[in-house]
């Protein structure tokens, strides 16, 4: 049955049929196939959707809708110029900066391209900056909201897999701090060894300013995860938080958002939203069909039997992973695999949360990757640069994060130790 599924899914993918619409018909045509009820269909969509946890998804992407129209964007980036932007390669490292603290405050990649990138690629260019190497960086540096809470990719996993959201949250700041460190060298390497970027000295004083005019912004963060790891709001009601503290900054202190704008904001993030909820509503039916046919028990026995040492686990699923997710939608991939793969995590001692970490951290490298990486085309078309471009000038960060999912999968404890510091 589980062969049947991912062939009828793959075909339709393939002949341009949207993911969601894709994965609901071959879930349909499999349960007739096989003479089970249909009304298997509407139930699983059904209780997928009901739940309280998923509600925090387009919450979140409404506030990354309301922080790249309220000015939020080139605040974070003044304030991390005025951080760290004084030094050889200090332009590349506020790109870095800046997109770990816009993903801490809108959980998603692509709203950190299209909210932060045209300012970063721009910023990086007048400063001498090859333009494919702003682009690559930009693109690349991305992919860290994937990771570092509140990401909504880890949320949706957490959910799936039936673990704490917290947890797992807690945990993407393991990944996550240990891309910021290997993106920041690998630039300071190119930049030295290039001679790229031009070294613009920023009075104190006026570094001073900058980081105060964003206080507010980079308030939203402290906020938000603040309120979850101290138990104070569930992740659902931290993204009711991050909304309305994101239209307050937006309209009572940048001014930058009018309360008329708030219907067409709301509209897209409700767009972006139902897409995602689309698919996970359509990977429930795939998972019934899954768990009858035994499929998580059958690749369970496979894996095993080529090894039982977590770490080496562990890094055949990377590998599987990462090819996954430069084929597949992250999403679902993420509602696909999770309670497939998971058994076999468990089974050799893999502590549920780190395994979550690590598959949406290996997933989300499919983000900035050909062929279907949604960054990669999201900088593409921002930038003006041709998709092959920006790839040659991304190669040594492509190293970098494959080397970040190596150390996860030798230590456990980057994932771990700060879920129990955290939570």
């Amino acid at each position: 049955m589980s062969l049947t599924l991912l062939a009828f899914f793959f075909v339709l993918a393939v002949l341009g049929v949207p993911l969601a619409v894709s994965l609901g018909l071959a879930a349909a045509i499999t349960l007739y196939l096989y003479d089970l009820p249909l009304s298997v269909v509407s139930q699983a969509m059904y209780t997928s959707m009901n739940s309280f946890l998923l509600v925090a998804v387009p919450l979140f992407i409404l506030a990354g809708r309301v922080m790249e129209r309220g000015g939020v964007s080139d605040r974070i980036f003044s304030a991390a110029n005025g951080v760290v932007g004084r030094w050889r390669g200090g332009l590349g490292q506020v790109n870095i900066v800046a997109s770990m603290i816009f993903g801490g405050i809108s959980g998603s990649s692509v709203a950190d391209v299209s909210g932060l990138g045209p300012l970063e690629i721009r910023a990086m260019t007048e400063r001498k900056y090859p333009r494919p190497y702003a682009a690559a960086l930009t693109m690349v540096t991305s992919t860290m909201a994937s990771v570092v809470p509140p990401s909504i990719l880890m949320i949706i996993a957490a959910a799936t897999a039936g673990q704490s959201v917290g947890a797992a949250l807690a945990g993407g700041l393991g990944p996550a701090i240990v891309l910021l460190v290997l993106f920041a060298t690998v630039n300071y390497v190119l930049s030295v060894r290039r001679g790229m970027g031009d070294v613009v000295p920023l009075p104190g004083r006026q570094a001073l300013i900058q980081i105060a005019v964003a206080l507010p912004a980079l308030g939203a963060p402290l906020i938000i995860l603040g309120g979850i790891f101290q138990g104070f709001v569930t992740p659902t009601e931290a993204a009711g938080l991050a909304v309305l503290y994101t239209l307050a900054i937006g309209t009572a202190i940048y001014r930058e958002v009018r309360w008329r704008e708030l219907p067409v904001l709301i509209t897209r993030a409700g767009i972006n939203a139902g897409t995602i909820l689309f698919i996970a509503m359509a990977a429930s039916v795939a998972t019934y069909i899954f768990t009858i046919d035994g499929l998580p028990l059958k690749v369970s026995s496979t894996i095993l039997a080529l090894s039982d040492n977590p770490v080496a686990v562990l890094l055949l699923l990377g590998v599987a992973l990462v090819v996954v997710g430069m084929f597949m939608d992250i999403i679902a991939a993420i509602l696909i695999l999770t309670p497939v793969l998971l058994p076999t995590a468990l089974a050799v001692g893999v502590d549920p949360i780190h395994f979550i970490v690590f598959l949406v951290t290996a997933l989300s490298v499919g983000l900035s990757t050909p062929p279907v990486g949604i960054c990669l085309f999201a900088t593409a078309y921002i930038s003006g640069l041709r998709v092959e471009t920006i790839v040659r000038a991304a190669a040594p960060y492509y190293v970098v994060m494959l080397l970040a999912l190596v150390l996860l999968a030798l230590f456990p404890n980057l994932v771990l130790w700060p879920v129990q510091i955290l939570m």
